[in-house]
Parts: C-alpha cells; sequence; structure tokens
C-alpha cells in the first residue's frame, strides 16, 4: 500500500473519524513483532521512569495508508454498560467502509432487547451490517461459518467466556483478537492515574483473558474502559445526577467529593478500537486504558450534571460507615480515586479524545427530558436514609 506524507496526530484523527483517513504509528522504536503479555510487564514494571517525566511524552509520527476494507466480528454482552461499546464501534467501522457482524448474546425476542443499545441495531443493518443472536461458546455456529479478519470481545469478564470465541477465532485463521477488558483489574496506587504496566490484581478475571490471548495471538490487544456516557447507554451514570437534580433533591455523595473518575464519551472508546483494526502492527501486543484524557471530581460531575439541567444543586456529603450504607449501592461510582490515563492509545495509535463533559452533558440531558424519566414516580430510600443520618430533610419533602 502506497504511503502519503504523514500528519500530525490531531489532523489524523479528525478525517479518520470523517472515514477519509486512517493512522498507525511509525516510531522507529515500535518492535516488528508484538510483544507477549508477560515481555509488556516486564517492559513496564510500573511505568516509574514515565511518570517521572517532566513533560508528557511527544506522540509517535502518524502515517496515512490507504486500509484494505475487513471484516470484523463484535461478540456483544447483552447487558450492562458495555453493550454500547460494541454498537458504537460497528457504527464507526461500517461508516469507515468495513464489513461488520455483531454477535449478540442471547435471544433476539428477550426483553433486553427492547432496550437501547439493541433497540437501535436497525442503524447497523441499514447501514449494512448484520446482527445475530446467539450463544458465544458455538460462536462458529451462530454466524454460519462465516470467515473473519478482526475478532472483539465485548462480553467475557473471565476465561471461560472469552475462552471458546478466542479458540474458535485461532482456529478459524482470524488475524487480530481484540478484548474489552476494565481498568478496574488495576491496584490501588499512590500515584494516580493509572496507566499502562501499572500492576494489576492477578486474581482478576479480565488478566486471565489477556494472558490468554497474548499466548495465543501473534496480533491482540487488551483495552480498559472507565466510566462511560452516550446515546444508548443502558447503565445508569449521569441519569443519577438527574434524577436528583430535576426533582430538587440534595445529590448526596460519599467522602468529601474531590475523588477523581474518568468518564468518557463511547464514541471516543470506539474511534481508539478502531484505530487500532486500521493499524493491526501498532496496536499488536499492546494494552490500551480507553479512556478520555481529562479526570472529573465526584462533586464537578454533579455541578456538570445540574449545569447541563439549567439547575441548581445541593450537594451532601457523607461518610458511608458512619450512616450504616454501602457506597456502592447509594452512589453510581467509586468512593475513591479511580482513573487512568490514555498514554499508549495517544502514543501509538495517535488517538485524541474528543470527550467534552460540559457539552456531552447537555446532549445526554436532552435525551433524558424527552424519555419523560424525570416525571416518573422514584424512591429515594437510600438517599433518605443518608440524608436523615446527616440531618438533612429531602427538599422534596420539606415543609
Amino acid at each position: 500500500m502506497a504511503l502519503s506524507a504523514a500528519t500530525t496526530a490531531a489532523s489524523t484523527a479528525t478525517a479518520f473519524a470523517s472515514g477519509r483517513l486512517s493512522a498507525s504509528s511509525s516510531s522507529p522504536r515500535r518492535p516488528s513483532q508484538s510483544l507477549s503479555y508477560s515481555s509488556f510487564l516486564s517492559a513496564f514494571p510500573r511505568a516509574v521512569a514515565s511518570r517521572r517525566r517532566a513533560a508528557p511524552a511527544a506522540r509517535a509520527a502518524v502515517t496515512v495508508r490507504a486500509q484494505a476494507k475487513k471484516s470484523v466480528l463484535i461478540v456483544n454482552t447483552n447487558s450492562g454498560g458495555h453493550a454500547v461499546i460494541g454498537f458504537y464501534f460497528a457504527k464507526e467501522l461500517l461508516a469507515a467502509g468495513h464489513a461488520v457482524t455483531v454477535l449478540t448474546v442471547g435471544d433476539e425476542g428477550s426483553d433486553k432487547m427492547k432496550k437501547p443499545p439493541f433497540s437501535r441495531f436497525s442503524e447497523l443493518t441499514s447501514a449494512g451490517g448484520k446482527t445475530v443472536w446467539g450463544d458465544p461458546a458455538a460462536v462458529g455456529a451462530a454466524v454460519s461459518g462465516a470467515s473473519f479478519d478482526v475478532v472483539l470481545d465485548n462480553n467475557g469478564k473471565d476465561l471461560d467466556a472469552v475462552k471458546p470465541v478466542a479458540d474458535w477465532a485461532k482456529s478459524a485463521g482470524v488475524g487480530q483478537f481484540l478484548f474489552i477488558s476494565s481498568a478496574g483489574i488495576y491496584k490501588p496506587t499512590n500515584e494516580p492515574p493509572h496507566v499502562e504496566g501499572d500492576a494489576v490484581k492477578e486474581s482478576a478475571g479480565h488478566v486471565g483473558v489477556e494472558k490468554y490471548i497474548a499466548e495465543q495471538f501473534s496480533s491482540w490487544a487488551s483495552f480498559r474502559p472507565q466510566y462511560m456516557i452516550g446515546s444508548g447507554n443502558n447503565k445508569d451514570c449521569e441519569e443519577w445526577f438527574f434524577d436528583r437534580i430535576v426533582r430538587k433533591r440534595p445529590v448526596p455523595i460519599p467522602g468529601n467529593g474531590m475523588q477523581l473518575t474518568n468518564i468518557a464519551h463511547v464514541r471516543d472508546l470506539s474511534s481508539m478500537l478502531a484505530l487500532a483494526v486500521e493499524n493491526p502492527g501498532a496496536a499488536a501486543g499492546k494494552i490500551f486504558n480507553c479512556v478520555s484524557d481529562r479526570a472529573v471530581t465526584l462533586d464537578g460531575m454533579a455541578r456538570l450534571c445540574a449545569a447541563a439541567a439549567g439547575a441548581d444543586v445541593e450537594i451532601v456529603h457523607y461518610d458511608p460507615a458512619a450512616v450504616g450504607v454501602e457506597a456502592k449501592k447509594a452512589f453510581p461510582f467509586r468512593n475513591m480515586h479511580f482513573y487512568s490515563e490514555p498514554r499508549a492509545a495517544k502514543e501509538v495509535l495517535g488517538w485524541t479524545s474528543t470527550t467534552n463533559l460540559p457539552e456531552d452533558l447537555k446532549e445526554r440531558y436532552a435525551e433524558y427530558a424527552s424519555s419523560g424519566r424525570g416525571e416518573k414516580a422514584m424512591s429515594f430510600d437510600l438517599d433518605d436514609k443518608i440524608l436523615a443520618a446527616v440531618r438533612k430533610v429531602p427538599a422534596s419533602v420539606s415543609v
């Protein structure tokens, strides 16, 4: 394939989003063959030297290539927040001219398929994509023996779930295997944010998957997302805040509200995945934090949601242990610093984040308002327990 002149990472990302260009790293230090999982970890014991640089590393030069179109299979979960990743990824690939099949776990007639993003699958089929349903353990039968260049597993959280897909892909001669892992596998650190190469919890199911695919495929990559927003997401994130803000209720936040996290628009996640498909040599053997490039505080998220709704917000801080509640049941985010940085995607793929929470939340609030959710009756039992414990009467019932 003929090479054209190198462009900057930012301009290449913009052109790729329009479907005109693809990007690949031309870093002279990129190895000709992919690293094994163990080699990757040994090369980055905790990215100590990288962490202590005075300035971020310069982004690798990006070269434009005329890429062949590929056939991609997305094995997509039927629940949780990750399903929307597969949906956006499929849309991005189809817009770039690739052939896409989405295998969704379960039955097409189930109630789950009545919810987004599944209820919007007509957007995929109208763009030329194919949608099928079935058991990933019998993936070959589910796709009727079709062949693929790339497989993304966006379903399994442990080796038992992913191994049948990986083994079938290996036997079928699939050239590139991609996996949606999780940034939740990082061990807590005294030096946030998490960067690729930081220590992980060896007991985590995603870690076992990453090790296995590194052994089975010469071209593999793993992507570790955190929290995400975007149209079609069916897991509460910003909606949790909107539910309270529109009802003029206090928003209870555990701790002091200064905990940092990362909330990325799902289009950023799909664009990173698409760049890996377009540039398999650059992505091979790599782990990518699949996140935006800015953090947000928990209090900041509440204020941004209120601004998107054109309303005020009253934040109430509390100690979960003191009020007798589990923070993970009373609040949608982790009660700790939990965010990572997309360093590898920037340096290796020339990827650029487009997440803009103040603007993206306006779009999400418009969808929230049009859904009628803000007018539905809701109970806030845990909130009321928290507010009573800190001697705060819910605004909606105050006299």
